[in-house]
């Protein structure tokens, strides 16, 4: 076989886990192919709160080590990502008969700042009632005894992030195959030796590899069926879901973490993207991992729940823009509370009939990078080779880099809007600068396709040449982001369409055939 269809490693799942690994891997210099079924980001990692953050409430259980990598993690992510990752402030409110009374949640804050002795983010304080009501009127105000205040981050657009690890795996050398599914996995006197798979056009391809690391998340399971193994299940997750609202009445200017009154749970009233983000939910779930939604019971604990802690916000069905859900890859569990499994990750390796074989179980968004540094030095054991020491934690993302050339290069063109300006910075950071320069070489590209000025031609085409996008879906919903727009990016649908049409040369059947599967998608994703 060919050198093009040998590598030292095959990583399966193309979300935040796997997305880490190939860069690291790359970056190291390992021969890397990444494989995922559907698109980059369309699992689990895009159903998360959007937060980088500590982990507080794993204070509860012990989970110490957790909190302080993630609090590390949180830190490094701030330089490599500056642009996609923020910090915000986020208030705890403390109730009479709340089950996390004042001096608990005094005592975990002090827990945190300790924890997270290096951080750049300011330290917790703490509020009475009549400080907290004069800082956010529309908070309820029975029985409120006082509040919390800390710093974590966020990450508006949890896709760009994995897309940013992709874009630097693919300039290390990695190969990326999104929409082609791992068939089989081959092995040879008890080691792997091939990964087989197929691409939606119904071709199979077989690559020579000496490592796989699945790390399909919810499919781990899935994926380790198409190996000559016999392995106890993995993963037993747990299903969490999210609506998203406009700004209401009595609207908080932070972000609110609070204790749910039905179960205890904590659940996050986030600002974010012009709207407010809402959850998560917590529950075990053994259904289909495809076309995953959020529960008529999810939705109305959710709605409650933040009517009661703001009553001014009267909230119903009606006023949700949309709402997306998914299942968080923990590890299984037979019994025992949804939120006492560990939230760690484990990385298993098969030491028996299929050496070379590596799954992931969990991970979280904060730490996928320690993940992969961590996967990617078991990897090098299994080839006995010794690699260079991971560089992922000081070299920055794509994006990172080159923000002050886009912002003079937008400066000098008046292109696009002022909105629109800090829209480009937000999703590509400096890469919108070679996004610029697409528009400047063709005045058709020049062009923005709304009424504001805010959003250019050019856009996409440049994520179809850049970024991997190929379906509509891609486009809007991952590469843009307008797909999150309170109306979807509706409006806009037809004009990205033709674009994207004369770029990939479709003709009108397949054109008519991406704008119902784009509409479908976006009608998925609406509250019933």
């Amino acid at each position: 076989m060919s050198s093009d269809n040998a590598f030292d490693l095959v990583v399966i799942g193309a979300g935040i886990n796997g997305a880490g690994i190939a860069r690291d891997a790359a970056m190291r210099g390992l021969r890397v192919l990444i494989l995922d079924k559907n698109d980059m980001c369309s699992g689990t990692s895009a159903i998360s709160s959007r937060l980088i953050h500590g982990g507080l409430r794993y204070l509860e259980y012990g989970e110490i080590p957790l909190v302080y990598e993630s609090l590390h993690e949180r830190r490094c992510l701030r330089v490599i990502a500056e642009h996609l990752v923020k910090p915000i402030r986020i208030t705890i409110p403390v109730y009479k008969g709340a089950r996390r009374g004042r001096l608990l949640i005094r005592l975990g804050m002090i827990a945190y700042d300790i924890l997270s002795f290096s951080k750049r983010l300011p330290r917790h304080d703490m509020l009475d009632a009549s400080e907290i009501e004069q800082v956010e009127p529309g908070l309820r105000k029975e029985g409120l005894l006082g509040a919390a205040r800390y710093f974590d981050a966020q990450v508006t657009f949890a896709e760009r992030l994995v897309l940013e690890n992709l874009l630097a795996a693919r300039s290390a050398g990695a190969v990326i195959k999104t929409y082609c599914e791992a068939t089989r996995i081959e092995t040879r006197d008890g080691c792997i030796r091939s990964v087989s798979y197929v691409d939606r056009a119904g071709h199979v391809a077989s690559v020579d590899v000496s490592v796989v690391v699945n790390a399909a998340g919810p499919w781990v399971d899935a994926v380790l069926q198409n190996a000559p193994i016999e392995v106890p299940r993995l993963v037993g997750g747990t299903k969490g879901s999210h609506i998203i609202v406009d700004a209401f009445d009595g609207a908080p200017a932070d972000a609110f973490y609070v204790e749910a009154q039905e179960d205890g749970r904590p659940i996050f009233i986030i600002p974010w993207y012009g709207q407010y983000l809402i959850g998560t939910t917590d529950i075990r779930y053994e259904g289909s991992l495809d076309n995953i939604r959020a529960s008529e019971a999810e939705v109305r604990y959710l709605l409650d729940e933040t009517n009661r802690i703001f009553p001014q916000a009267n909230l119903t069905v009606a006023r949700i823009n949309y709402a997306y859900a998914g299942v968080r890859p923990l590890p299984h569990r037979e019994k025992g509370p949804e939120s006492a499994i560990t939230r760690r990750h484990i990385i298993k390796l098969n030491r028996t009939n299929a050496k070379g074989l590596i799954s992931i179980i969990g991970g979280k968004l904060t730490t996928y990078r320690n993940l992969a540094e961590q996967t990617v030095d078991k990897v090098a054991a299994v080839l006995r080779r010794k690699l260079p020491k991971c560089r992922t934690r000081s070299v920055l993302l794509p994006g990172t880099w080159g923000v002050q050339r886009a912002q003079e290069l937008m400066t000098a063109a008046s292109l696009p809007s002022a909105a629109g300006q800090n829209r480009l910075l937000s999703i590509y950071g400096g890469r919108a600068a070679e996004l610029l320069e697409l528009a400047q070489s063709d005045a058709t590209l020049a062009k923005a396709i709304d009424a504001n000025g805010d959003i250019l031609a050019a856009e996409v085409v440049f994520v179809i040449r850049e970024e991997f996008a190929t379906t509509l879906t891609d486009i809007v919903f991952r590469r843009m982001m307008l797909g999150f727009d309170s109306d979807q990016g509706r409006p806009y649908f037809e004009s990205i369409a033709a674009i994207a049409a004369r770029e990939l040369q479709w003709p009108d059947a397949e054109s008519k055939r991406q704008l119902a599967e784009l509409n479908d998608y976006a009608k998925s994703l609406q509250v019933d």
